[in-house]
């Protein structure tokens, strides 16, 4: 038995930080770390990024908790900028993504249910997905892991294959009422939708009358080079699910939809004692306007063309270790590796430089949307340096 009091639900690296600034961390013992996971992409502008700090501390002396009894004017504020910049019309703001992806699939269910037609319920998702960790969204996402010993498994998925449309033509039914995707999948393998393939699940959603939901819990906000990863692909979808890197490193996040659909929930229908809280709404709006800036987007474009760039000139390098095609949109990205990824994350650890794991024997790279190229180059030397202890 471990002397630690915590449940034994993470395999924790022996490795403790004191503080953080941009895309560097401090270990107790003083080391510096070149931080490529940002949280699993929540840190979407670095450690303590001042305009952040500044929205939360003022906040902070003056309301943190009201309950959504009451009127929080900064999230009607958050709510129409993001409304303004997206297909939705309505918001909804919770705390986590698996929480967010509830708020969806309790919409839909609700939404045929008022239309006359409560006998579609079941929701498409895909081989690959991660959609949280309660007990719908374990069944609703892919992975054995995430479900052994919690049978008896919620009923209401169908499992379609990632990129290919027949596979969810063929499991379209009377009973079907949505299709959930990640346009990226994260925990999958960092896999990318076709914009073809979304295109035609728009199409085969509006030819079935079903909702189509996108889960951009870890694709958006930024991460892929447009505000959320479905632009890429020039659709609309019915509903949007999103958080970590929305509150910045402030638990937040939403699920976004049409009128149409978000008008399935009424007083009483759905709730939540801490989401849109002021301290959460501050640090949203702060985090919306560094998004927003003029030229932000187009310099998180250019630093992961350029990360990219010096991947595939690392991968050509050490073709024993890493390889091609890089995987991923913007800084979403997937490194294929040829050795296990786990020695590779230790290797890169050890040499100041922390990176994550993914399906598939993938390196995962999230850093940082403020990553300058300069940091970039660092990263990627100290991942050569990585390699060549490895090779030795």
């Amino acid at each position: 038995m471990s002397d630690s009091h915590l449940m034994s639900t993470y395999a924790r690296q022996p490795l403790s930080f004191t503080h953080g600034t941009g895309v560097w961390l401090t270990a107790e013992d003083g080391r510096r770390y070149l931080d490529l996971t940002a949280g699993i992409g929540v840190n979407a502008m670095g450690h303590c990024h001042p305009h952040l700090v500044e929205a939360l501390n003022r906040q902070a002396g003056k309301l943190w908790h009201l309950s959504n009894l009451y009127e929080i004017p900064d999230q009607e504020r958050l709510a129409d900028r993001l409304c303004a910049a997206t297909f939705a019309d309505r918001v909804f703001f919770t705390n986590s993504g698996a929480e967010a992806n509830e708020t969806a699939l309790k919409l839909a269910r609700r939404h045929f249910d008022l239309a006359g037609q409560p006998e579609r319920w079941r929701t498409i998702v895909f081989e690959g997905a991660f959609h949280g960790r309660t007990l719908t969204t374990i069944i609703a996402g892919d992975g054995e892991k995430y479900r052994e010993g919690y049978a008896p498994h919620a009923p209401g998925f169908d499992r379609a294959e990632f990129n290919d449309i027949d596979s969810v033509r063929a499991l379209i039914g009377p009973e079907t009422a949505a299709i959930l995707i990640e346009p990226v999948q994260g925990e999958g393998g960092v896999r990318s939708a076709d914009p073809a393939f979304m295109q035609a699940l728009r199409a085969l959603a509006d030819e079935h009358g079903l909702l189509l939901m996108v889960d951009e819990v870890q694709s958006g906000n930024g991460r892929t080079g447009k505000l959320y990863a479905h632009e890429w692909s020039g659709i609309q979808p019915d509903v949007l699910t999103t958080a970590k890197g929305l509150g910045g490193g402030f638990p937040l996040s939403a699920c976004m939809a049409t009128e149409r659909v978000a008008s399935a929930f009424g007083p009483g229908n759905h709730g939540t004692t801490f989401g849109g809280n002021p301290l959460a709404m501050a640090v949203g709006n702060a985090v919306f306007d560094i998004l927003t800036a003029p030229g932000f987007m187009d310099q998180v474009c250019a630093v992961a063309d350029h990360f990219r760039a010096g991947l595939v000139d690392l991968a050509r390098r050490y073709p024993t270790h890493i390889g091609e095609p890089l995987r991923g949109l913007g800084l979403m990205i997937g490194l294929p590796a040829h050795t296990p990824n786990t020695r590779i994350v230790q290797a890169c650890q050890d040499h100041g430089l922390l990176v994550l794991t993914a399906r598939d024997n993938i390196i995962r790279l999230l850093p940082a949307l403020i990553i300058t190229p300069a940091e970039a180059d660092l990263a990627l030397e100290k991942m050569a340096q990585a390699l060549d202890t490895l090779a030795a």
